[in-house]
């Protein structure tokens, strides 16, 4: 692997802000820590970066110890690239100069090389003349990401990169960053509390809280098999319903017998309660099951209805947005789940 965490541990006073860390990166993969404000993930990327000491755990890149309660390697010998949250770009040097401002070891030849080079990779050939104030905030960005990756560091960390930018140019953006990424096979991890960016850039995303990684997978298994009942509340849109387990893997609710993904093995009898995501909920005019229009949030391909079950049970719906239907309108609806998962009972 070419990072690694093993049991991380980073305390301020009493209180562990990661605690207990163990994650691995391959060569050329892209990670993300993803997790609310002060779940510990900008700590931890601070750890790998060695701007922060660790006080129990290691951390190792490409098999050399980076760092541990007996050593503690200088971050600018870690052969690490960071991409800081407000770019940190150098506002009296050019898009050239920024890029090559971390190249002063090469010779004026091979630095002239690399940095146009990155320039052709990010796409900013035509504004390497221009400073900072005069790019877009997408483009700095990019100029941050291009002196990062120009020394051709072993890992890129970025903290919370798109975090001053609009909702549209985040997502544009962040498929972009991973293009260049790929492009150049570079090892990568990023931190956000966003997981719309998470999924677009990442191959492998970690969710944490509390200082602790609670599932470490891809973005489909993450929404689709969540580990933790925290994971399935943090990561996409859904609602639980109770049920009883009658037999193996199969729940009587409400809506009907499901067949459900377990986190345990449920003995008959057991409650517990079923994660239904909005794509499980389809809208059929031709259903006898009804539900009333709660609220309705227009997403320009689709609708997200909030849907209320004569029951006063209350489920989510993405349906096309040419059913248009009015606060209040009873539509039929159909149970189609790919992917149930239970949970105990809280």
């Amino acid at each position: 692997m070419w990072l690694e965490l093993e049991n991380v541990v980073r305390r301020f006073g009493v209180r562990a802000a990661v605690n207990g860390l163990s994650m691995r990166l391959a060569k050329g993969s892209i990670g993300c820590l993803l997790g609310p404000s002060g779940c510990g993930k900008t700590t931890a990327l601070r750890c790998i970066a060695g701007f922060e000491p660790v006080d129990a755990g290691s951390i190792r890149a490409h098999g050399r110890v980076l760092a541990s309660p007996e050593f503690h390697a200088a971050p600018e010998s870690r052969q690490i690239g960071m991409v800081f949250q407000d770019y940190a770009l150098f506002p009296h040097l050019t898009v050239t100069d920024n890029i090559a401002f971390g190249l002063h070891r090469m010779d004026r030849g091979k630095r002239k090389h690399r940095t146009e080079e990155i320039l052709e990779t990010v796409g900013l050939s035509e504004h390497r003349d221009h400073y900072p104030h005069q790019l877009s905030g997408g483009q700095q960005q990019r100029v941050a990401l291009a002196r990062a990756l120009a020394p051709e560091p072993e890992i890129v960390l970025l903290d919370e990169p798109f975090s001053s930018l609009d909702v549209d140019l985040r997502e544009r953006l962040g498929l972009e960053v991973r293009s260049v990424l790929k492009a150049l096979n570079a090892t990568a991890l990023l931190v956000t509390h966003d997981q719309q960016e998470a999924f677009a850039v990442a191959d492998l995303v970690g969710v944490m809280k509390d200082g602790q990684l609670e599932q470490w997978d891809s973005p489909y298994q993450l929404y689709h098999r969540p580990a933790t009942r925290f994971v399935a509340d943090f990561i996409g849109q859904g609602v639980f319903i109770a049920g009883e387990v009658v037999a193996a893997g199969t729940v009587q609710t409400e809506l009907g017998v499901m067949r459900a993904n377990g986190n345990g093995k449920w003995l008959t009898g057991r409650h517990v309660d079923l994660l239904l995501r909005p794509d499980d909920v389809i809208h059929d005019d031709a259903s006898p099951l009804r539900a009333e229009v709660c609220q309705r949030a227009f997403r320009g391909a689709e609708f997200l209805y909030t849907l209320r079950l004569a029951s006063g049970m209350q489920l989510l719906s993405l349906v096309p947005s040419h059913h248009d239907h009015a606060v209040g309108e009873r539509i039929g609806i159909r149970i189609e789940p790919d992917h149930v998962v239970a949970f105990e009972r809280d």
